[in-house]
């Protein structure tokens, strides 16, 4: 009889759970949950709070919602007896945290600290915490920190440490009522099972923990702050154990919530990005898998580590079992094209567009096919949301060069198509320069399904062949692997989630291959591109970090 776990994929405005089978991966049905409060960027809910520049919020009982509404809608809607679901996964955006007090009840539910920002959920896209990542690294680098070069370099303001110091210097008696500190996704594992894990993925990306040497010593943190001197040891403690471990048993309660049996397995909590590299079969080093959507997650595989510049971390373990998972990115991709759509295109090409039916973006596309490599005079840096990779400095702004009076929206939109392949290249440039050689390409998400002039700008650009995921799920079908290896071969699962990704991982047959004249052309337009990132990115002309001070110190309009 076939089995089936469910895996949920929390992104940054909704939650997808999505029920799939243990024969052959294939997904039954999914259904999504919009987040009530969506991405708190502006106001506290409920209150007059003003959030400053760069905050990014959430709220965790819309997380809850996820499982309340979207479990159950899948096992009406695929008919299947409940009894027949083995386990639960999910992967979450990461740095993704929260504050929870010693009963594990998030701080921004209790109503006395609900009016504090600090107390909340800070998305992984919250940037305020960048004089704090700057100070980190800078104190890192000083003292010869060993963890830093495993980073790229630096430690992002997204991720845990950078976020925790931020709420001790702006929200002191936030910290001191805090008993753990903890990412979203070991908190909704422990709603589902009661347990609270610390998992493998997100310790090692986003709180800078080692398999061998544990989180950083005592004596950084002391040297960051004196405050900070016992963190590792309190706000940080809790297990950290590896992707696929059982986490628990799913609780009566819950049970009873989602409408599935109580007892059976949830596995311990992943990242998106991450858990989609087995999901499209990648279990080896050479293979660099392209999480695409709003921004980008790249990871590659590889038997050493390795010292890569620009990287958000090698991590043993951190993918796959026995490999070293190193990861890059990039923060805004779709989030530029959409910024493009809703905020530029004039009337007249939204006119089109629905004349001819066709969304914006696909009307675009297709206008912006029609132009060769080169041919537009364009050139943009794709820095609207900051960079990643490898620069990590969120203070660098998007860049659009060479427009005229006769520039018109569907040669900016290829432009800025061209942009974030150009940074993808960056990446791809620096794991081979760093002896991580790449040679084949695997895209997932949103994009890689909806636009096939990008993906064909990519092979171009990076001159490799690109394999796109059949899943339109894929990070929800990693989530379900992962949890059909945490329920096991004797209920039915699997015992590696090397057994899980032969039977289960699926990639289209159709190959993007480059285009060989369109790959000379982009060589020649990538070297501008490269003058660029380096003259604007590596501090001989910090006008865009000026111009940003500028904004911030700005008075509010009234």
């Amino acid at each position: 009889m076939t089995k089936y776990t469910i895996g949920i994929d929390y992104g940054t405005q909704s939650g997808r759970a999505v029920l799939v089978s243990l024969v052959d991966g294939r997904e039954i049905c999914d259904h999504v949950t919009l987040y009530r409060h969506g991405v708190i960027d502006r106001v506290l809910p409920d209150t007059d709070i003003q959030l400053g520049h760069e905050w990014a919020l959430q709220h965790p009982n819309d997380y809850l919602d996820v499982l309340k509404f979207s479990v159950p809608a899948v096992l009406n809607e695929s008919g299947i007896n409940p009894l027949d679901v083995i386990g639960i996964g999910i992967d979450f955006t990461a740095c993704t945290m929260l504050p929870v007090n010693e009963l594990n009840v998030p701080l921004c539910i209790l109503e006395e600290y609900r009016r504090n920002p600090h107390s909340w959920v800070k998305l992984w896209k919250h940037h305020a915490a960048q004089p704090e990542a700057n100070k980190l690294n800078e104190i890192a680098a000083r003292r010869g920190e060993r963890f830093l070069q495993r980073y790229g370099g630096k430690i992002s303001s997204e991720w845990m440490i950078a976020k925790v110091w931020q709420i001790l210097n702006e929200a002191p008696d936030i910290y001191e009522v805090t008993d753990k500190f903890v990412e979203a996704t070991d908190w909704v594992i422990s709603q589902l099972t009661g347990v609270l894990l610390r998992n493998s993925c997100t310790a090692g990306y986003k709180a800078i923990w080692h398999k061998q040497e544990g989180y950083p010593s005592e004596a950084f943190f002391q040297a960051l702050d004196s405050r900070l001197g016992n963190f590792r040891t309190t706000k940080l403690r809790g297990d950290v154990v590896p992707l696929g471990t059982k986490a628990g048993s799913l609780t009566i309660e819950m049970a009873q919530m989602m409408g599935l049996p109580a007892g059976i397995s949830v596995a311990v909590g992943n990242v998106d990005a991450h858990a989609a590299v087995p999901a499209v079969g990648v279990v080896e080093p050479g293979k660099l898998v392209m999480a695409m959507g709003t921004s980008i997650c790249h990871m590659v595989l590889g038997q050493v580590e390795r010292e890569v510049e620009g990287m958000c971390g090698v991590v043993e373990d951190g993918i796959i079992p026995g490999l070293f998972g190193y990861e890059a990115g990039q923060s805004a991709v779709g989030d530029i094209f959409a910024w493009f759509v809703e905020e530029a295109v004039p009337e007249y090409a939204k006119v089109e567009a629905k004349r001819h039916n066709l969304s914006v973006h696909q009307y675009l596309e297709h206008k912006a096919s029609q132009y060769k490599p080169g041919e537009t005079g364009l050139l943009a840096l794709d820095w609207w949301n900051g960079n990643r990779s490898v620069l990590v400095d969120t203070q660098l702004s998007g860049m659009l060069l060479g427009m005229s009076l006769h520039t018109k929206p569907e040669e900016v939109y290829r432009a800025l198509l061209e942009a974030t392949a150009f940074g993808t290249r960056m990446i791809v440039d620096s794991f081979n320069q760093n002896g991580i050689l790449i040679n084949e390409l695997y895209a997932c998400g949103g994009l890689p399904q909806k636009n096939r002039l990008l993906m064909q700008i990519f092979s171009d650009v990076t001159n490799l062949p690109i394999k796109i995921a059949a899943s339109k799920q894929t990070p929800a079908l990693g989530a379900a692997m992962f949890a059909a290896v945490a329920a096991g071969k004797a209920t039915g699962g699997y015992n590696t989630i090397l057994e899980a990704a032969r039977k289960m991982a699926r990639v289209k047959d159709d190959v993007i291959k480059p285009i060989a004249e369109n790959a000379v052309i982009y060589d020649k337009l990538f070297a501008e591109y490269k003058r660029l990132h380096d003259y604007f990115g590596r501090g001989e002309n910090d006008v865009m970090k000026v111009l940003m001070s500028l904004r911030k110190s700005a008075p509010e309009p009234e």
